[in-house]
């Protein structure tokens, strides 16, 4: 069994910066490719980033390029997301995802490909 836990959400204004954490447990030699999603209201769960603990490679959606950064520490079985230029566009609820491999940037940031998800943690910036 994988699990995965999120922490490190909040509210800032709109320029703000955040940094999000994941926390992996169970089977993590399963749980090679981690990924952050974001779900406003009304809209889709989304891919925002993911990550390769295998290569390190990094895959990012076209909207935060530049802004978000992902990174791990495999000692620690944790992933982060760093959120720098927060938009108000940028609020929503932030999950964790664990799938056992990465293999480019379409199938890393798609949802259905993850199948140990966290609960969730609010993001909120303010204009």
């Amino acid at each position: 069994q994988e699990y995965v836990v999120e922490s490190g959400g909040g509210s800032v204004q709109a320029g703000g910066s955040l940094r999000l954490s994941c926390v992996a447990s169970g089977n993590t030699g399963s749980m090679r490719c981690m990924g952050w999603f974001r779900q406003s209201p009304g809209k889709e769960r989304s891919g925002v980033a993911a990550i390769s603990s295998a290569s390190g490679d990094t895959y990012y959606a076209d909207s935060v390029k530049g802004r978000f950064t992902i990174s791990r520490d495999n000692a620690k079985n944790t992933v982060y997301l760093q959120l720098n230029s927060l938009k108000p566009e940028d609020s929503g609820v932030y999950y964790c995802a664990a799938q056992r491999w990465c293999m480019d940037q379409d199938q890393a940031l798609r949802r259905y490909t993850y199948n140990s998800w966290g609960q969730g943690t609010q993001v909120t910036v303010s204009p």
